[in-house]
């Protein structure tokens, strides 16, 4: 029988992990497009995604596009590899073998 790890208690919230299941089908995602897809409100998404950046697994970049500020997220290696343990470790809580 598998051992049961230990889940990244960074990812295991609902709205952190639903922002690193979208970036990670993508190289940079806009402020916006994240609100739209996980429905949440502006101030929990950047509450999360702050939470996100402290553990390095994103990158958050400001700018301007016309004259609208333009905020982009990005997902670092250390994020990439923390999704992937992640997800390696949630599929042995559903299928133990």
């Amino acid at each position: 029988m598998t051992a049961f790890q230990d889940l990244d208690p960074v990812l295991h919230q609902r709205l952190r992990l639903a922002v690193m299941s979208l970036l990670m089908a993508t190289e940079k995602a806009e402020f916006n497009f994240v609100l739209e897809k996980t429905g949440a409100t502006g101030g929990n998404l950047s509450i999360q995604l702050r939470k996100l950046e402290e553990a390095k697994y994103i990158t958050i970049s400001k700018s301007f596009k016309g004259n609208y500020p333009l905020t982009e997220l990005q997902k670092t290696e250390v994020g990439t590899k923390a999704f992937e343990d992640y997800a390696r470790s949630l599929r042995a809580y559903i299928d133990p073998q």
